[in-house]
């Protein structure tokens, strides 16, 4: 077993008990940050395929921005921990069979498409490339994009403690 295969598997098994970590947390908070665990696998995972700049992005872009928004919308509803509920009758009795079907479906399409995969090679210096226009040419819109970020946090924030903590005014507090 070589030392690639190796760190795919373990990158492999992180991205997916991530994404079932996502699906079986009860606290929204914590289904964010197994999603984030997700993307920074897969961002290895790019790495063992010599993408460096799908990685950066992958981290950047996904584990970076995205979930700073999903944090965001999480905290501005103020979600709590999640009610259980039983299984309707319909989910029971028909989307269990699609699922299954759905996973064998899924497991025929992937070995068809590995049985007829060739290595394709690697184009030498498009991630400088395209990183030189990135930060030389577009610096300003990504430095802007950035900044639009970082207000996005601030809003979040004050949005979602506007409330909290405020006296009532006169004239509206709570009767008993």
């Amino acid at each position: 077993m070589t030392a690639q295969l190796m760190i795919f598997l373990i990158l492999a098994a992180i991205a997916v008990a991530g994404a079932v970590s996502v699906i079986l947390q009860r606290e929204p908070i914590h289904s964010a940050i197994s999603l984030i665990a997700v993307m920074i696998a897969l961002a290895g995972l790019f790495l063992l395929l010599e993408s460096e700049f799908i990685a950066a992005i992958q981290i950047i872009v996904y584990a970076g921005a995205i979930m700073v928004l999903f944090v965001f919308v999480i905290m501005l509803l103020n979600a709590r921990v999640e009610e259980r509920t039983n299984m309707s009758r319909m989910a029971r009795y028909v989307g269990i069979p699609l699922a299954i079907f759905l996973l064998i479906e899924l497991a025929y399409q992937i070995g068809a498409a590995t049985l007829s995969m060739t290595p394709q090679p690697a184009t030498e210096g498009m991630t400088r490339g395209l990183s030189m226009l990135l930060f030389q040419d577009f610096v300003f819109p990504f430095e802007l994009t950035s900044i639009l970020i970082l207000i996005a946090i601030l809003g979040a924030l004050v949005l979602a403690q506007r409330n909290e903590g405020v006296p009532p005014k006169r004239g509206q507090e709570k009767s008993t």
